[in-house]
């Protein structure tokens, strides 16, 4: 086993939309905890932006149908906030971590306010229905856990 590895995120077909190395900081039998480093131009999201150089504290899991960054600031380690994926149940091996994103996001500030993203990129999507009950219903579990204080950090 390796404490790097590569993260691929895929689009719901599959296919590669953008890859890049993480540590390995923990793991269990369904869950895997990385650092990454925030690769790309600066963007905004929701109430903040993320930056070239933020950390980012990456929880994927592989029975859940989503996957959660915690967002810390380049330059003074503060936490920015959440940035929640809902997907399919990722892929987890000693290599890689892989997830197929559905589009639908959530954006949690550090005060707890829960921002939805791109819900009608979510709907355009071509998902049957099981992955479409899947994905709200991993939406309503990030929202829970977002208003009890229970993102991973």
């Amino acid at each position: 086993m390796t404490d790097t590895l590569t993260v691929y995120k895929l689009d719901h077909h599959g296919r590669e939309v953008w890859r890049y190395p993480a540590r390995v900081l923990a793991r269990d039998a369904h869950s895997i905890c990385l650092e990454g480093i925030f690769n790309r131009d600066d963007t905004p999201v929701a109430d903040s932006v993320f930056k070239r150089g933020d950390r980012l504290v990456e929880t994927f899991y592989s029975d859940r149908w989503y996957n959660v960054f915690a967002v810390y600031n380049r330059d003074d380690g503060a936490l920015k906030g959440w940035y929640c994926n809902v997907t399919r149940p990722a892929t987890i091996t000693d290599v890689l971590v892989s997830s197929d994103d559905l589009a639908l996001d959530v954006w949690v500030s550090p005060d707890g306010a829960v921002t939805i993203l791109d819900e009608d990129e979510f709907e355009a999507l071509a998902l049957n229905d099981g992955e479409r009950k899947a994905a709200r219903g991993a939406l309503a579990q990030i929202i829970e856990l977002a208003q009890s204080s229970r993102l991973p950090v």
